[in-house]
This record gives C-alpha cells, sequence and structure tokens, in this order.
C-alpha cells in the first residue's frame, strides 16, 4: 500500500478557475499523464520539484499557492 504524501495541492481549483481545464489538458501541457496529474491532486503521489514547477507555471502562480506542505506539529 502507498503511504499519502504531506504535501498538499490547489491544482483542482486552479484547474476549475482557468476556464475549466481538464487533468488531461493540464498533463498535456506538463508532459505527464492524465493518471499523473490524477494522483497528484488526490495527494496520491508527490511530483518533482521540475514538474511542481511546471505545474505552477501553468497557472501563472507561485510554488507556494499550488503546493503546501505543513509544518510537523510539536510533540
Amino acid at each position: 500500500m502507498v503511504k499519502p504524501t504531506r504535501v498538499t495541492n490547489s491544482i483542482r481549483a486552479l484547474r476549475f478557475s482557468n476556464g475549466e481545464m481538464t487533468q488531461g489538458e493540464l498533463a498535456d501541457r506538463i508532459g505527464v499523464t492524465r493518471q499523473t496529474v490524477n494522483a497528484i491532486e488526490q495527494g496520491k503521489y508527490s511530483p518533482s520539484l521540475e514538474l511542481a514547477f511546471q505545474i505552477a507555471r501553468v497557472f501563472r502562480a507561485p510554488l507556494d499557492d499550488v503546493f503546501d506542505y505543513p509544518e510537523e506539529e510539536s510533540r
């Protein structure tokens, strides 16, 4: 079983605020499969740094507006 990533993202919201872009359209623009975009959106896969930058550039958004990595809670 794959451990979900702690990285969260706003890709789905960004797709819909950018002309209701489909996962397939985003995938074509960044050179991956639709399934990869789906896995990233659902938090099942963390993109490489390079891919994360490509996604942010598609939406003309800063990287930290697209992805978030929460700080660890103190124990």
